[in-house]
C-alpha cells in the first residue's frame, strides 16, 4: 500500500488572530486557498479536519471535503490523527500534515515532500527554505529549524532542533521552517499516544513532542518561502503578493 493524503487541520479560535482560515485573500478564504494548493498536488485525498461548522460549510461550498472534529486537541497533529482514523485508515501509509494558514505554498513543494519521504526511510519528514534577512532570526512569529549540512535540493537531512528564539547562532545551519509535516501511518499513531513533552509546551511547537522521543525527522529544501499567516499585517502582506 503507497497511498497519501493531506490533512489540514484548521480552527477558528487562534488566539493571535481569531477567525484567520475564512480571512478572506482577494475574495477567497484562506483555508480554501491552502485547499486548492493541496489538491494541485494531485495527492490522492485532501481533507480539511475543524472543530467550526462555519468552516466545514465553507468548504463543502467550494466543492471540498470537511470533517467536524473535537475541539479539545492539543495540537494539529492531534486533529490531522482524528481525521485519519474516521476516514483512512487502512487506506492510506503517508499522512501530510498542511497547516491552514499559508495560502502561497506551492503544490510542488507539498509532492516533493511526499517523493522525499518515498526515497528515505524516517518517521516524519518536513520543509525548510532559506532565511531570507536577519529580522527572521529575532522574529519569534518565524520557527526556524536546525541541521547539521546546508540543505540543497536533493538532499534530505536529520532535523537537530525546531525553535523560534535561541542565542549563540554563529556559524550554525539555520534554515526557516515551513509548517508541514509527512507523517508515516506508524509514527502518527504512536506520537499522538505520547503526552505532550517539556519543550512542545515551553516553546510552544508541537514537533518537538516527537524530537523529544526520538522520532527521525528529515528536513528537505523548498525553493520558495510560503508565509505563514499570524497577523493581520502578515495577511495584509500576503494579499499584495497574491494579487
Amino acid at each position: 500500500m503507497k497511498n497519501s493524503a493531506i490533512i489540514i487541520p484548521t480552527r477558528l479560535g487562534a488566539k493571535r488572530f481569531p477567525n484567520k482560515p475564512l480571512a478572506k485573500i482577494n475574495g477567497v478564504p484562506m483555508i480554501i486557498h491552502v485547499l486548492n494548493r493541496a489538491q494541485e498536488s494531485h495527492i490522492q485525498r485532501v481533507i480539511v479536519a475543524t472543530p467550526d461548522n462555519e468552516i466545514v460549510d465553507t468548504v463543502k461550498e467550494y466543492g471540498g471535503h470537511a470533517i467536524l472534529t473535537r475541539n479539545d486537541h492539543f495540537s494539529g497533529s492531534d486533529r490531522v490523527y482524528e481525521a485519519y482514523k474516521r476516514e483512512l485508515e487502512d487506506n492510506v501509509d503517508l499522512i501530510i500534515n498542511l497547516q491552514g494558514d499559508m495560502p502561497n505554498i506551492k503544490p510542488d513543494s507539498i509532492s516533493k515532500l511526499v517523493d522525499l519521504m518515498r526515497g528515505n526511510h524516517c518517521d516524519i519528514g518536513t520543509l525548510a527554505s532559506h532565511i531570507k534577512d536577519k529580522e527572521e532570526i529575532i522574529d519569534p512569529n518565524i520557527v526556524k529549524v536546525h541541521v547539521d549540512q546546508d540543505l540543497e535540493n536533493d538532499n534530505f537531512l536529520n532535523a537537530s532542533d525546531f525553535f523560534r528564539i535561541k542565542k549563540n547562532l554563529t556559524n550554525e545551519k539555520i534554515y526557516h521552517h515551513i509548517g508541514i509535516y509527512a507523517f508515516t501511518n506508524v509514527a502518527l499513531t504512536k506520537y499522538v499516544k505520547l503526552s505532550r513533552s517539556r519543550l512542545e509546551i515551553k516553546r510552544n511547537l508541537e514537533q518537538m513532542r516527537a524530537m523529544e522521543n526520538n522520532f527521525v525527522i528529515k528536513v528537505g529544501l523548498s525553493n520558495n518561502i510560503p508565509l505563514g499567516i499570524d497577523t493581520v499585517e502578515d495577511l495584509k502582506k500576503i494579499t499584495k503578493e497574491m494579487s
